[in-house]
């Protein structure tokens, strides 16, 4: 996979092409040594609003990889940044775990349970009703409703998970309107990372797990995508779709192995 290689800027997403839950895929330790020793430009993407960069960090310490915090970008860092964007000094009802929270004050984004600009929903395992019932209230007083990501399910050590499409759902139900998702296939993630890396769209590769979001993004961002048989989609998949990768590997470590 010369061609790859040769690209300055990789953009990779984590769950399926990294790790399934607390353990490392194969080859994955050889791709990431490789990135350092050759001073590629890399970020790690994920859709996942539940953790900080940190605790990203960390939680690849434990795996054996050592990763700066500054090589991650999540969809809260996106979404903070987007609302920023959009609405500099607003406030938030957020139905989430600590690091979307912790995205948005960064970002100057403070909390407000009364009158919010926005309601913020990412995954999180403190849903209720409670919750719920004040996020419709809120929303249908005129509220903007963001969703972190529109996966509808997540993997886990117990299996699969609702994830945020699914808990954003009935607050679209109940009040009739439609949430923005900032978080992949929204190729605007994609380009934050490219942003971050400061590389132009041809010096990237984005590699991914899932045709539905990772190559859609990645196409839609104008770069070659990677799709790696190690996460969701299987080889069969692939033809089920109206678009295509640009590379198909069974995991990353072929990237350094040619295999």
């Amino acid at each position: 996979m010369q061609v790859i290689r040769n690209k300055i800027g990789f953009i990779c997403d984590m769950d399926g092409v990294i790790y399934h839950g607390n353990r490392i895929l194969d080859g994955v330790a050889e791709f990431v040594n490789w990135l350092i020793k050759s001073n590629k430009r890399f970020v790690f993407l994920t859709n996942s609003s539940e953790r900080t960069p940190h605790e990203l960090s960390m939680k690849l310490e434990r795996m054996g990889l050592s990763v700066s915090a500054d090589h991650f970008y999540t969809s809260a860092m996106a979404t903070a940044e987007f609302i920023h964007t959009q609405n500099p000094g607003c406030t938030a009802y957020v139905i989430g775990e600590a690091a979307l929270s912790k995205a948005l004050y960064d970002f100057g984004i403070y909390m407000n349970d009364v009158n919010p600009d926005y309601v913020v929903v990412g995954e999180t395992r403190t849903y209720n009703f409670e919750k719920l019932e004040k996020a419709i209230e809120l929303v249908n007083k005129g509220a903007k409703l963001i969703g972190t990501n529109p996966d509808i399910t997540g993997p886990s050590e117990k299996g699969i998970i609702p994830a945020t499409g699914a808990l954003i759902s009935p607050i679209e139900i109940a009040t009739g309107k439609k949430a923005y998702f900032v978080g992949k296939p929204n190729p605007l993630m994609l380009r934050h990372g490219m942003r971050k890396l400061n590389c132009h769209s041809e010096e990237i590769a984005f590699i991914g797990d899932r045709m539905d979001t990772d190559i859609v993004a990645g196409i839609e961002s104008n770069v070659d995508t990677v799709l790696v048989l190690s996460g969701v989609t299987s080889r069969e998949a692939i033809d089920n779709f109206p678009y295509q990768p640009k590379y198909v590997l069974n995991g990353v470590g072929e990237i350094v192995t040619d295999k």
